[in-house]
């Protein structure tokens, strides 16, 4: 039988890990910007404002396409660490994150995507913008800067929910 001050009872109490439901969002923002905005809609590619490779060539585009590629790469690392993150936390016993808390956390983590990748790639480095298909207007990277702190205020407010749960059900037992 386990005794309320038991490691096994004291580590039962572990709160859920934030990392994992922050870096599924880091990789889900990354594929929903890689496989909507890249493929689907092709408003731009991550090197379409690169005048070198301009997509409306077939040199272009193939550089586009790689770079495409490795992005899409790096977006499957976080969701792979996220995986990781999640199978480690459970072996240490932690509680089970409810919907409110872990979901919160993956919007937050997209949000975070769509500000690091629209101040770098759009802003600082002037690789793409939103919509490059349009000459790259200001007005969509801003927006998409406006969209990812939503999701960061929206998802952390989610998440906070989510907490509060766990904390009194926690309280309870």
């Amino acid at each position: 039988m386990v005794s309320a001050s038991s490691p096994a009872r004291a580590s039962a109490a572990k709160p859920p890990s934030k990392a994992s439901g922050l870096l599924y969002g880091l990789g889900f923002g990354g594929f929903i910007d890689g496989i909507v905005l890249h493929q689907i809609l092709q408003w731009h590619h991550m090197v379409s404002d690169v005048h070198e490779f301009p997509p409306d060539t077939l040199a272009g585009l193939e550089v586009n396409t790689l770079a495409d590629g490795f992005f899409h790469i790096v977006t499957w690392l976080f969701v792979l660490a996220g995986s990781i993150t999640t199978l480690v936390a459970w072996r240490q016993g932690r509680l089970a994150p409810n919907w409110s808390f872990h979901f919160g956390l993956v919007l937050a983590g997209w949000g975070i995507f769509n500000l690091v990748e629209g101040l770098i790639n759009h802003q600082i480095l002037g690789v793409h913008h939103v919509r490059d298909d349009l000459g790259g207007p200001l007005s969509w990277d801003i927006g998409f800067l406006v969209f990812g702190v939503l999701l960061i205020a929206g998802g952390w407010l989610l998440h906070r929910r989510g907490l509060r749960v766990l904390e009194r059900r926690a309280a309870r037992a």
